[in-house]
């Protein structure tokens, strides 16, 4: 190859280096906090970032992302720094390991392989947000039941309602059936989860599977039953954020690590209702929880 061939190549290599450096995720100085699209995942992305915030860090807000995947794939390519998972999402949705029950388990497993990706998981806010079976209380309280062992004399007065995704996932309504030994009134009525309660008050069905930080919970004066055989696997609320983030930005580590064990599930169900069923905007929520938290 000759001297002006070398040069050529050298050049267009060169060329091709500075494109795909224009392609690599923005690293600016602010940090990018992403959240889900759904309401408690923006509450969450909120309270991050304004913690974050309080310790002097700027922070740029990319919410409504839509679903686990497109989340861990943006915190793996850069584009948010940190966001809120569930450990039994992480475990089975992202991860694709086996459904498992132990919650202590699950943790060192998801914190092994989000480690092994760069990424860090923080302690747990302090909730879960399982699957849930929730009834009136008033039926409850009729029928004496508080747990979901108690319902197998009575499951077959209840007409169930439960969501497409509850019907169809591995640890969902066939598992739970067979685990409790429960066989409902003729066959469930399968809807979007935001109708589930609507039909709840409409006395359309008598106990549904909701999450347990559902807003509506305590709104209803519903009762969520007691999973006391944990056939539901667990769902902490933790966030993960890049291992490079932590290092350009110390402060980020101090803020999350004071959010271990802050919010309840009653806190979550309050906060919720705040924003779906009072139309608050969410970063006032945000702030009046971090204010009554002392945070």
């Amino acid at each position: 190859m000759s001297a002006a061939q070398r040069a050529l190549v050298c050049g267009l290599l060169s060329i091709c280096l500075l494109c795909l450096s224009a392609c690599d995720p923005p690293r600016g100085s602010h940090v990018v906090i992403g959240a889900k699209n759904f309401t408690e995942q923006v509450l969450l992305g909120e309270l991050l970032a304004q913690e974050i915030e309080a310790e002097g860090e700027k922070v740029d807000r990319r919410f409504y992302l839509a679903g686990s995947y497109i989340a861990h794939q943006a915190l793996l390519a850069g584009r948010i720094d940190a966001y809120v998972e569930y450990s039994g999402t992480a475990l089975s949705s992202i991860f694709k390991q086996p459904v498992d029950r132990d919650r202590d388990r699950v943790r060192a497993t998801i914190t092994r392989l989000y480690a092994e990706k760069g990424v860090r998981v923080m302690p747990s806010l302090g909730f879960e947000n399982t699957f849930a079976m929730v009834m009136r209380a008033d039926d409850a309280q009729r029928l004496h039941v508080t747990k979901l062992s108690e319902l197998h004399t009575a499951a077959s007065q209840l007409r169930l309602g439960v969501g497409y995704e509850f019907e169809e996932r591995p640890d969902g309504l066939r598992g739970m059936e067979q685990q409790y030994h429960l066989q409902f009134q003729g066959t469930p009525r399968v809807m979007d989860l935001g109708l589930l309660y609507r039909a709840m008050a409409n006395h359309q069905v008598d106990i549904v599977s909701g999450n347990s930080t559902d807003g509506a919970i305590a709104t209803m004066h519903l009762v969520v039953l007691a999973d006391d055989q944990h056939y539901f696997p667990p769902y902490e609320a933790m966030p993960v954020v890049r291992e490079d983030t932590l290092q350009a930005h110390p402060a980020v580590a101090r803020a999350l690590q004071r959010l271990a064990g802050k919010c309840t599930e009653a806190d979550m169900q309050a906060m919720n209702q705040a924003v779906e069923g009072e139309h608050r905007d969410p970063a006032d929520v945000i702030r009046d929880f971090r204010r009554r938290s002392a945070l």
